[in-house]
């Protein structure tokens, strides 16, 4: 790290309390602060944080909001304490501020990067409008298993797709000028592998390789750090039994020796605190050392850092210049977002009471959400007419405010949310045509509920089912054994499916979902996921046919729960299940084969595509360039956008490879009849893995096999061959 004179300064300035001050983030108590999504820890009062901040013992506050008091709060660290050092203001800033964008799942389906970094952008605007220069966003965890709560906060299960999404996050949040008062600094999050606990129950342990770290959870972040990320957050897990959190090889070796990481690491909420009931640290000064010594430069709430790093820099087991070190990067972190030169920044009142820009993100939330929207199937009742058919609305989230956002959500203006009953009725012709019944709760019956949603769908000429998951179901703490539809909604499908009027699911959900019964054999699904500010028009939007919808899993749903882990990229077996062999003996279940029910990749629209076959040279040297094309054509009678996907195998490796992998996608917009030919380059790095040493990254020689495909199980494969060096 080149080292600023000005920095270098204030360190020699600094007495060692000061110093450790810089190292500790605390609940911002001074602002409106954002309840119950932490367990209570070191809770400390106004006045004492203010006191604190005085006495240099603070180096930032979180997730409290307002830029009157914010700049109160800074004033006091600026004008107040003995060095003058300014505050860094963060918060839980995960999709949308004020205007609440899909959940970042959601959003991944879109299979378009820009649209996140627009997205981020908004969010950064509204963020920094408010008095916060600091997201503890993007999570790029890569998640494969669907019981895990926190698959809702990431970019799905594939490493190329999220580390796209991770790096647009993250150019988003911070924009083309890090000191710009409307930069929000990114926090790409949880380092490492947190979407590998075992059996996807929140806070467990990860056992996995070395080759699969760095080959599918390591990427993302990777990506973050090449798109300027300058802070990171550790994670809560172990890995291979030691905690992230006091994972020296993770943050040091990895982060910092191999990636050239310059930033600060700041825990996760009490991440240090729990080294103990981990049972890697024998009490809380152990602790201490073992998470600072690691890399975690920051320690947020348990007040770990200030209660013990003095007493182990004095006793030696921690050196003054390692503490210096830590100091240097939170330091370097202000200056870089222009904290030192204008403090005040992003601490505007006026800023924060200007709604002239609400219409433009309204806009921009519509079309997100829109186009986070994956129809998974359609039989023909899509889309619905505006005018002569009549419309049952059925389902508890039909007229629903409260399940609008999704996880991680603190700051959204619930004023502005717009529901799927007010989506429909500003879009039809006849806002009369449209009958709207609950027909149950989200978990439990309503008395006299199933049988008023059986009569309206007897009246209707079609049903939307508006049936799913509440947004607690999604996100920290929220794994599930049962990746399904709450029975009782479950139960409501089935007695409407059975009046033989069609229906069409508009399904909510924050993870994909094991479908049964009535609502796997609706004639429609849409996957609606949480969709944030213009839920309803953006479903609107859609379901009448104003929007094409062009949205494509991220993750791969079941054909049952018991199927998870499950992931589109699995290892080849010994015994595949093949479609021209008996089954017996076969890499599979008794009740299901090892397919998804929707694949990853998948997704509808309302016209339909064709691939010719891909076209790849046959050989091609070691260095060479591979350049696979096929032409896409619309094949159907609508204007349509596709989602051109490629896949590779390698055929012979010295360790086992994924069935496919994904290797690059592109999004193409085709007026009926209309062909384009579509080509991608893949160099030798995209075929690279690896290998057994758990270092080397390299490609083999030999066999590939290449798709050009609408889905992780479309295409018929090209061949090539890739020559020795």
């Amino acid at each position: 790290m080149n080292r600023d004179p000005r920095i270098e300064d204030l360190i020699a300035r600094m007495t060692v309390e000061e110093k450790v001050g810089q190292l500790g983030c605390f609940a911002d108590a001074l602002r409106p602060f954002a309840p119950d999504i932490n367990p209570e820890a070191n809770a400390l009062g106004a006045a004492e944080v203010r006191e604190q901040i005085r006495a240099g013992r603070v180096g930032s506050l979180f997730n409290g909001v307002g830029a009157a008091e914010g700049r109160e709060a800074q004033r006091i660290a600026v004008e107040e304490s003995r060095l003058g050092i300014p505050l860094l203001l963060g918060a839980d800033v995960i999709h949308g501020m004020r205007t609440v964008f899909p959940i970042p799942l959601g959003e991944a389906s879109t299979f378009e990067p820009d649209l996140a970094e627009r997205t981020a952008r908004v969010t950064a605007v509204e963020a920094t409008a408010a008095g916060i220069h600091w997201t503890f966003a993007p999570a790029v965890d890569i998640a494969r298993d669907q019981r895990w709560g926190r698959v809702a906060e990431g970019a799905g299960e594939d490493v190329v797709l999220g580390s796209a999404f991770s790096a647009a996050r993250v150019r988003g949040f911070q924009g083309a000028d890090l000191k710009a008062d409307d930069s929000l600094l990114a926090t790409p999050k949880h380092f490492a592998a947190y979407g590998a606990v075992a059996g996807g129950m929140e806070y467990n342990a990860v056992d996995i390789s070395p080759q699969t770290l760095r080959d599918v959870h390591l990427p993302p972040f990777k990506a973050a750090v090449d798109a300027g990320a300058l802070t990171f957050m550790s994670a809560f897990n172990d890995i291979n039994g030691v905690p992230a959190s006091a994972n020296r090889e993770l943050m040091t070796d990895i982060l910092r020796g191999e990636w050239g990481f310059e930033g600060l690491v700041v825990s996760d909420y009490t991440a240090d605190m729990e080294l103990i009931a981990h049972g890697f640290a024998a009490d809380e000064r152990d602790a201490t050392r073992l998470a600072f010594v690691a890399g975690v430069d920051m320690s947020m709430q348990s007040g770990f850092y200030a209660a013990n790093l003095p007493d182990l820099v004095a006793k030696g087991d921690v050196p003054m210049d390692v503490l210096d070190e830590g100091v240097r990067r939170v330091l370097t972190v202000k200056q870089a977002i222009g904290l030192f030169d204008n403090p005040y920044r992003s601490l505007d009142a006026v800023a924060e009471a200007d709604t002239s820009k609400r219409a433009g993100h309204d806009e921009l939330a519509r079309e997100a959400s829109r186009r986070s929207i994956v129809m998974l199937k359609n039989d023909g009742v899509l889309p619905l007419r505006k005018a002569g058919q009549k419309i049952a609305l059925i389902g508890p989230f039909g007229t629903d405010v409260d399940n609008i956002e999704g996880c991680w959500t603190l700051f959204g203006d619930k004023t502005r949310y717009v529901t799927i009953e007010a989506g429909l009725r500003a879009a039809l012709d006849d806002a009369g045509s449209l009958e709207v019944v609950a027909g149950s709760g989200i978990e439990d019956a309503i008395d006299g509920g199933i049988d008023a949603a059986v009569a309206a769908a007897k009246r209707a000429d079609v049903v939307l089912l508006a049936i799913g998951e509440p947004q607690v179901y999604s996100g920290e703490a929220q794994s599930r054994t049962q990746i399904i539809v709450p029975p009782a909604q479950q139960a409501l499908a089935e007695a409407v499916a059975a009046t033989g009027t069609p229906v069409v699911v508009l399904l909510k959900n924050g993870r994909a979902l094991a479908l049964t019964g009535a609502v796997r054999s609706a004639s429609a699904i849409l996957v609606t996921w949480f969709l944030g500010t213009q839920t309803g028009p953006a479903i609107a939007d859609v379901v009448f046919g104003d929007y094409n919808p062009a949205g494509r899993l991220p993750v791969s749903f079941p054909q049952d729960a018991g199927q998870q882990p499950y992931f589109y990229n699995h290892l080849r077996t010994g015994r595949p299940e093949l479609a021209d062999q008996p089954p017996a003996f076969k890499a599979r279940y008794r009740e299901v084969t090892f397919e998804a029910l929707y694949p990853f990749g998948h997704g509808l629209s309302y016209t339909s595509f064709g691939y010719d076959a891909p076209r790849v040279k046959a050989r091609v040297r070691w260095d060479e360039t591979i350049v696979v094309s096929a032409t896409v054509t619309n094949t159907g009678g609508v204007t349509g956008e596709e989602v051109v996907q490629l896949y590779i195998h390698d055929r012979v490796a010295s360790r086992v490879r994924p069935v496919r992998e994904l290797k690059a996608f592109r999004k193409i917009l085709l007026a009926p009849g209309a062909s384009e030919e579509v080509s991608f380059e893949l160099t030798r790095r995209d075929l690279a893995f690896t290998h057994r040493d758990g270092t080397t990254f390299e490609a083999e020689p030999g066999e590939f096999h290449v798709w050009i495909a609408g889905s992780s199980a479309q295409g018929e494969p090209a061949t090539f061959m890739l020559d020795p060096a």
